[in-house]
Order: C-alpha cells, then sequence, then structure tokens
C-alpha cells in the first residue's frame, strides 16, 4: 500500500520566524508530519527566511511595498498556488489579507494569535492584557477568515499574569506556549483529524462547542 502524501505547508512570515522555528524543528524531529514546501515573506530582511533556507526549505519574497493591495495579494496567491499548499501558516505575518485571498484558503489557512480570543484582537495584546488589569492571558490558534483575528478558535493556552510583569515579561511567557500550541494544531491538521465546516470547527468529525484547551499534554491523545 501506498505511503499517504505529507501535509504540503506554506508558512508567511514578516520576522524573525521563531514560530517557524519551532515547526521547522518538529518537522526534523519526525514529530509534526508535515512537509514544510516553502516560507514567504513580504519583507526580504526577515530573519525568518534565513531559518527556512538553513533549513533546506525553499523561500520567496513577495513585497506589499510600492504597490497596491490588489497587485501584492494577486502575486501572493499566485506564489501560493505554485507551492500547493494542503495548509497555508500565517507565523508572525504583519499583513491583513483581503476578503478574496482568504477564501482561496478557506480551510486550510491557521493563524497563531498571542491572546485568548475573542479578547485582545490586533497589536500590542500583552501591554493591553496589563493596562486592563488583566489576570490571566495566553495564545490561540484559529482558522483565518476575512475578520481580523475573528476566525473560528481551535485551541487556547492560558498562561498567567504575575504580579509585577511588563509586557517583555509576558511576551516571553505566551510565545513559549506559541511554540507548543501551533505544531500540536498542525499536526492535528496533517492528520486528517480538523476541519472547517460552515464555520464551525470540527475534531474528529465532530463540532467543537469551545475551544480545545492546551495545558501541557496533548487532550485529544487517545
Amino acid at each position: 500500500m501506498a505511503e499517504k502524501p505529507r501535509c504540503r505547508a506554506v508558512a508567511l512570515i514578516s520576522g524573525r520566524g521563531s514560530n517557524l522555528q519551532a515547526i521547522l524543528d518538529g518537522v526534523a524531529s519526525g514529530t509534526l508530519p508535515v512537509e514544510m514546501a516553502a516560507v514567504l515573506s513580504n519583507e526580504a530582511a526577515a530573519g525568518g527566511l534565513t531559518r527556512a533556507r538553513q533549513a533546506g526549505v525553499a523561500t520567496r519574497v513577495v513585497s506589499h511595498r510600492g504597490r497596491s493591495r490588489c497587485e501584492f495579494e494577486a502575486e501572493l496567491a499566485a506564489t501560493l498556488e505554485e507551492f500547493a499548499p494542503d495548509l497555508v501558516l500565517l507565523a508572525g505575518f504583519m499583513r491583513v489579507l483581503g476578503a478574496e485571498l482568504v477564501a482561496r484558503f478557506q480551510g486550510r489557512m491557521l493563524n497563531i494569535h498571542p491572546s485568548l480570543l475573542p479578547e485582545y484582537r490586533g497589536l500590542d495584546t500583552h501591554a493591553r492584557v496589563l493596562a486592563a488589569g488583566g489576570t490571566e492571558h495566553g495564545v490561540s490558534v484559529h482558522f483565518v477568515t476575512p475578520v481580523l483575528d475573528g476566525g473560528p478558535v481551535i485551541a487556547q493556552t492560558r498562561v498567567p499574569v504575575l504580579e509585577n510583569d511588563t509586557p517583555d515579561d509576558l511576551a516571553v511567557r505566551v510565545l513559549r506556549q506559541e511554540h507548543r500550541l501551533y505544531p500540536l494544531v498542525m499536526r492535528w491538521f496533517a492528520e486528517g483529524r480538523l476541519a472547517l465546516r460552515e464555520q464551525q470547527v470540527c475534531f474528529d468529525d465532530l463540532p467543537l462547542a469551545r475551544p480545545i484547551l492546551f495545558t501541557g499534554e496533548d487532550p485529544c491523545d487517545g
């Protein structure tokens, strides 16, 4: 019997690519059954491109500078299609994608966001949690829709806000959990356990009533 082809993934990044590195490490160790087909960036100087090249992954730069959003997204979509991805990962990609491009990859585009969505959509989440006097923060992985950070949430990890935390302190604690949660959700997708059906997250063919809570061990093993 022929071996089932691996899930082909393409990551979109804009910066240093720390989540990308966690993904590449998972692929290299064999714990993440995904083929990283390419890493694309809108920034030629993005550090994550170096990480990808060092791992032997193809890279492309699709710059947004000096062009319309329509032109940028048309080239981005064409470049994505070149690699025929089963899964598109937003991993620190600092551009808001339009409805047409998102619809093209409906149900196979994921994003990771540093908050317990639907709270604190957008930027500067760590500072905003502290300013609001929050006692809990976290990270969410969700399917991408045209609504910024508004797609159906798949899984979350909670992180305590400690006394005297600064935004940088909180960012470090949250990022550590990002590196654990994103590869786990990717694995579920690659194994065929995760799907988006009519804007409803389904896991093992059953709709999720709420996001899966990750506390350190895979809550869906067994």
